[in-house]
C-alpha cells in the first residue's frame, strides 16, 4: 500500500491488527488474574514483576480496538443499504450477541467472584433464578452485569450515533471529512490526540474515574469515542493515511520513549509526587504513538491474505465474548487446588484458548446459535463444518 493512496478494498493489515488486538486483550485478561490490581478472581500471591507488560499495553489496547471498529464501520457504510441498514444490521451484530452474552455468558463470572470472597454459597442455578436478575446490588455487584462485554455495548451505541450523522446532507458530510483532513495531518496528528490523552488523564480521570457504565462515563467516552470516530473519519482520509504510512516506525520508536518516561515516572513517584505528571504524558505517548505505529506496521507488512485470517477474522468476536469466563473459571478451580502461579498460568491459558476454539466451533456450526455469538445466520447451502475449510469463512 503506498504512502498516498487511498485504502481501497479489503484492509487485510487491518484484519491482522484487530485479531492480534483481540488476542492481546485475552491475554492482559489472564494477566489481571496474577497482577496485584483488583479484578473479579485473584490469585493467591500476586505476581510483581507482571505489572510491568500489563502497563505497557494498558494504555493503547482497547483505544486501537475502537479506531479499528471505526474504520470497520466507514466501510460497512458503504455496503449496507442506507443508514437504517446500517444501524439495524449493527444492532443484531452487537446488541444481540450483548444481551444474550449477559444473560448466559457472563452470569458464571459474579458467581465464580462472590464465591472467591465467600459472600455467597448457593449453586450457580440457584444464583442465576433467584439472584442474578435483581437489577439491584444486595450481594455486592452490581446485577446483572455486563462486564468485559462493556466494549460491545460501547460500540453499539457509538454505531447508532454514527448512523445518525451518517443521515446529515452530504455536502455536510463532505466538510467534516475535510476538517478531519485539515486538522490531523503532519505534525498534528501525533501532538493534538497526545494532549487530549493527557486532558483527559489528568483532568477528567481523577474526577470521574471509569465505570464501563455508558451513561456516566465521560473519560472513557473521551477515550473510546474519539477513537472510534477518528477511525470512522481515517477510513477516507487519503492525507491522514499517508502521515502515518510514512513515519510509521518513528511512531513506534517514540512509543518506546513514552513508555519509558512511564515506567521511570511510576518508580519514582511516590518519592516526588510531581513526577505523576511526567508518567501521565508518557502514557499518553505511548499510547497514541503505539497506535499509529501499528496501524503503519499493520498496513505496510501485513496486508495480505491466509485460510487463517479468513478463520480468525470471524473467530476472533466469539473468543471475545467466552474468553473471560472460561479465564475466571479456570483461575477460581486452579486456587481452590491450591496450584502455583507458574502452572495456572500455562492450565488458564491452554483452558481458555481451546474453550474459546471449542465455543465458535460450536456456535458457527449451529445456526441459530451464530447470532448469539455476533455472527451472521447462514443460508442452508453455505453452512461449512471443516476447521479452515477451503478458507471459506464469512466475513465478520
Amino acid at each position: 500500500m503506498q504512502a498516498t493512496s487511498p485504502m481501497t478494498g479489503r484492509q487485510y493489515g487491518l484484519d491482522w491488527l484487530r485479531i492480534g488486538a483481540f488476542a492481546l486483550l485475552i491475554l492482559y485478561h489472564i494477566g489481571m488474574f496474577f497482577v496485584p490490581w483488583g479484578w473479579h478472581v485473584k490469585a493467591t500471591e500476586p505476581v510483581a514483576w507482571a505489572v510491568w507488560p500489563m502497563m505497557a499495553i494498558n494504555p493503547w489496547r482497547l483505544i486501537l480496538l475502537f479506531v479499528i471498529s471505526g474504520v470497520v464501520s466507514r466501510a460497512l457504510l458503504g455496503k449496507l443499504a442506507g443508514t437504517r441498514g446500517f444501524a439495524i444490521s449493527r444492532s443484531a451484530r452487537l446488541a444481540v450477541p450483548l444481551l444474550a452474552g449477559m444473560a448466559l455468558f457472563v452470569a458464571p463470572q459474579p458467581w465464580f467472584e462472590l464465591h472467591d470472597r465467600r459472600a455467597y454459597d448457593a449453586s450457580f442455578a440457584h444464583f442465576w433464578l433467584h439472584d442474578y436478575f435483581e437489577f439491584g446490588a444486595s450481594l455486592g455487584l452490581v446485577l446483572p452485569t455486563w462486564n468485559h462485554l462493556w466494549f460491545v455495548a460501547y460500540l453499539w451505541a457509538y454505531s447508532l450515533v454514527l448512523a445518525g450523522l451518517a443521515a446529515l446532507p452530504i455536502a455536510l458530510r463532505a466538510k467534516l471529512q475535510a476538517a478531519f483532513d485539515a486538522l490531523f495531518s503532519g505534525w498534528r496528528l501525533v501532538v493534538l490526540p497526545i494532549a487530549w490523552l493527557a486532558f483527559a488523564r489528568l483532568v477528567l480521570h481523577p474526577v470521574f474515574g471509569e465505570t464501563h457504565a455508558l451513561v456516566d462515563d465521560p473519560y472513557a467516552h473521551a477515550l473510546y469515542a474519539f477513537a472510534f470516530f477518528f477511525g470512522v473519519a481515517l477510513a477516507r482520509s487519503q492525507t491522514t493515511w499517508a502521515t502515518i504510512l510514512g513515519h510509521w516506525r518513528s511512531m513506534l520508536g517514540l512509543a518506546v520513549l513514552g513508555c519509558a518516561a512511564m515506567f521511570i515516572a511510576d518508580s519514582v513517584r511516590e518519592a516526588a509526587p510531581a513526577w505523576e505528571i511526567v508518567r501521565l504524558i508518557g502514557r499518553a505517548v505511548l499510547a497514541w504513538s503505539a497506535i499509529l505505529g501499528l496501524l503503519g506496521f499493520a498496513q505496510t507488512r501485513l496486508n495480505h491474505d491466509s485460510p487463517m485470517r479468513r478463520y480468525l477474522t470471524e473467530a476472533i468476536f466469539p473468543y471475545y465474548i467466552a474468553h473471560q469466563t472460561i479465564i475466571i473459571a479456570a483461575g477460581f478451580w486452579l486456587k481452590q487446588a491450591g496450584a502455583d502461579n507458574g502452572l495456572s498460568f500455562f492450565i488458564i491459558l491452554l483452558t481458555t484458548v481451546l474453550g474459546c476454539a471449542a465455543t465458535y466451533e460450536l456456535a458457527r456450526r449451529v445456526n441459530w446459535l451464530r447470532p448469539f455469538l455476533g455472527l451472521k445466520q447462514l443460508a442452508a447451502q453455505q453452512t461449512d463444518t471443516g476447521w479452515l475449510a477451503r478458507g471459506k469463512q464469512p466475513q465478520a
